[in-house]
């Protein structure tokens, strides 16, 4: 596998070719690292509704009760940002104009990112969203995205993947337009496009693999922490699975369980690899410093199975989601529970936030004083301009105050 250098070297490379040369770079990338040879890079709006028949019955309805649920939640989350335009200093929140989302195939269609990603920038009151994500090893869209994309309000879909994608998102090509922002996980490529790409067009983030903290005590059910631990190890080769306990005998019990539930898996040999790579279990003396530890490594999921879980979530102080309980199953949140698991990863939560309707608006600072305030504030703004050798600004103070 190429070095990390290398590898970004190539997306260096990629985004050049597609900055210069547009369409034609994205259909001579596709035919290389897909194997398609494309004759359209938009999906047309026929093979979306059709789409719709090629898709189970119980998987549509999923799909729109989560399409639901997390249209319910962002819509409170929005209501709570109010305008501001009533005193002489407020702001006002707007919308971006246009944001790219990327959704990935790799061993399969992800629909539940998509419905993460695009809901919430639907909600913000984003006017227009455009969706690139590789085409199957048919040549075409698979239809669950097709359809998960269409019950998310998704605009345009393009059949483009990996930095090609993001290169022609974020520049515009014949096809393509140039968008504010970009969202939507990936792989290595992915990443490395969008954090060269960064300043000229706007980021959710940069995702590393997926992260899960459990903390337990001796009331915890061994099995179900066995079943989390490995619901994350199965994501990905690089993924960490951690349980810190405060119960030596459960912290036997829990890797005897993980043995046996790998048994059978589809992708058992990814969560072994997983857990032997980046898993553990720790043994701590209580809860308070389980909590300690878990703050210092600011997980993408913190799991409190504990007893009185609810008692210890002001406690904590970085992570991306808290699931307090039994019943809060962190599969739930990946779903259908109603906020965006598109969460911060690699301790970034110590800074970051969950993507949310915030990710896709932007505050404008709104300033409207009379005469009064000009007199109150002025000559303080004067005198530090004037500290700051900047007389140009003063005089714009003064000016204004010698009219009386």
């Amino acid at each position: 596998m190429p070095g990390l250098d290398e590898r970004e070297q190539a997306v260096r490379q990629i985004i050049d070719e597609v900055r210069q040369r547009g369409d034609a770079a994205l259909f001579d990338y596709t035919l290389k690292f897909d194997g398609v040879r494309l004759s359209s890079l938009e999906v047309p709006k026929e093979q979306i509704t059709r789409a719709y028949r090629a898709v189970d019955s119980a998987l549509l309805s999923a799909l729109k009760l989560a399409a639901k649920r997390i249209r319910s939640f962002h819509t409170r989350q929005k209501k709570s940002l109010l305008r501001d335009s009533s005193a002489s200093l407020g702001w006002r929140t707007l919308p971006l104009e246009r944001v790219g989302v990327y959704t990935p195939y790799g061993t399969a269609p992800l629909p539940s990112s998509l419905l993460m990603t695009v809901i919430p920038a639907r909600v913000a009151g984003v006017k227009e969203v455009v969706l690139t994500t590789p085409p199957g090893p048919d040549g075409v869209v698979p239809p669950v995205t097709l359809a998960a994309a269409d019950i998310a309000g998704v605009d345009r879909i393009f059949s483009v993947g990996g930095a090609q994608a993001i290169a022609a998102l974020t520049f515009g090509t014949e096809s393509i337009p140039a968008v504010d922002k970009l969202c939507g996980p990936g792989g290595i490529y992915i990443f490395l496009a969008k954090k060269l790409l960064y300043g000229i067009v706007g980021i959710d983030g940069l995702y590393g693999p997926s992260e899960v903290i459990i903390i337990a005590d001796e009331t915890a059910n061994p099995e179900h922490c066995a079943a989390d631990l490995l619901a994350q190890a199965e994501h990905d080769l690089l993924a960490s699975a951690i349980l810190i306990t405060t119960s030596r005998p459960l912290a036997d019990k829990v890797n005897r369980q993980v043995e046996q539930q790998l048994k059978g898996l589809s992708r058992q040999a990814v969560a072994t690899e997983s857990l032997q790579n980046r898993g553990m279990i720790v043994v701590v003396g209580t809860i308070n410093e389980a909590i300690e530890l878990a703050n210092f490594y600011a997980p993408e999921h913190l799991c409190l199975l504990v007893d009185n879980a609810a008692s210890y979530v002001e406690k904590v102080s970085n992570a991306g989601c808290i699931f307090v309980g039994e019943n809060s199953v962190e599969v739930l949140v990946d779903y259908v529970a109603g906020p965006s698991h598109v969460l911060p990863t690699e301790g970034t939560a110590r800074f970051s936030s969950p993507l949310n309707v915030t990710d896709f608006t932007k505050l404008t600072t709104l300033i409207n004083m009379d005469r009064a305030d000009l007199k109150e504030l002025g000559p303080t703004a004067s005198t530090i301009a004037r500290a700051e050798g900047l007389d140009a600004h003063a005089r714009a103070v003064e000016k204004r105050l010698e009219r009386g």
